[in-house]
């Protein structure tokens, strides 16, 4: 059996519920494209969207989260789910279709939305690579954060029944 060390992320400045969440635009890639898609403009047209920041594509916990927020049917005309992590486009839109995703992905290769949110995680073991931490904001059309998760720890999941219920009152 494999050895978990737990991890204690430092404390961040991450916007919290009440905050407006940094504006960014990147690459949002679906399995047939991509194009750069300002987050200000996918809440205006979308009503609130929930962003989640995930661990890299292929590793286990990206595979369990997204299979999770898939099979409990997150989303709707007035909630837009997106993803945000460092793998190129092409490297999205090969997970997309390998996982039947219906959700885009920002593609943050820079890693520079995270840093925006204060919520960087160093890999363990890897000199030069970040990642998001582990998070979940859900904002408004204003971009005003109405619900946040951000991982204290690392391995750590996101409360699925939590945000379920934020979705929810949105």
């Amino acid at each position: 059996m494999a050895d978990f060390q737990l991890i204690d992320f430092p404390p961040s400045d991450h916007p919290v519920e009440g905050d407006s969440v940094p504006d960014f635009t990147r690459p949002l890639v679906t399995e047939e494209y991509w194009e750069d898609v300002p987050l200000s403009a996918l809440a205006q047209n979308a009503g609130s969207v929930l962003l989640v920041f995930y661990p890299l594509n292929w590793g286990g916990k990206s595979l369990y989260w997204w299979t999770e927020i898939r099979e409990r049917e997150w989303g709707s005309d007035d909630v837009a789910v997106v993803g945000v992590g460092i793998s190129q486009p092409f490297d999205h839109q090969r997970f997309i279709e390998a996982r039947d995703l219906e959700y885009p992905l920002y593609s943050d290769p820079g890693n520079g939305v995270a840093e925006r949110y204060d919520i960087v995680h160093d890999l363990d073991g890897m000199a030069g690579i970040a990642e998001p931490r582990p998070a979940v904001f859900l904002v408004d059309a204003d971009l005003t954060a109405e619900y946040v998760w951000v991982a204290g720890e690392w391995p750590e999941s996101p409360p699925y029944d939590e945000i379920e219920s934020a979705l929810t009152r949105s």
